[in-house]
């Protein structure tokens, strides 16, 4: 199972590992769902919150992208293909 830092911050895979964005990772890493959100990295804030698996991060999530993007959606709206995210089983990252 990926880190929480590797799996927020994971641009795709190559085989059986995710290739993750080292330099974000870096310097947003121990950030958490809520902050990422206030800087305005929702992709990074969804998917912290997918990786939570904590309901509430998730709402907080969608509120904070409706709010900057003057959308209405709720959870029934397809976040992971608007962000590109799905929880994947992989246990190697590479780290660019």
């Amino acid at each position: 199972m990926l880190s929480r830092a590797d799996f927020i911050f994971t641009i795709g895979y190559d085989g059986p590992a995710a290739v993750v964005d080292g330099q974000a990772k870096r310097k947003y890493g121990t950030l958490s769902t809520k902050e990422l959100a206030e800087r305005g990295l929702f992709r990074a804030a969804y998917s912290s919150a997918i990786y939570s698996k904590d309901p509430v991060e998730l709402d907080y999530v969608i509120e904070a992208y409706n709010k900057a993007a003057h959308t209405h959606y709720d959870r029934s709206f397809p976040f992971d293909r608007l962000f590109g995210v799905f929880p994947v089983e992989v246990n190697k990252a590479i780290v660019l």
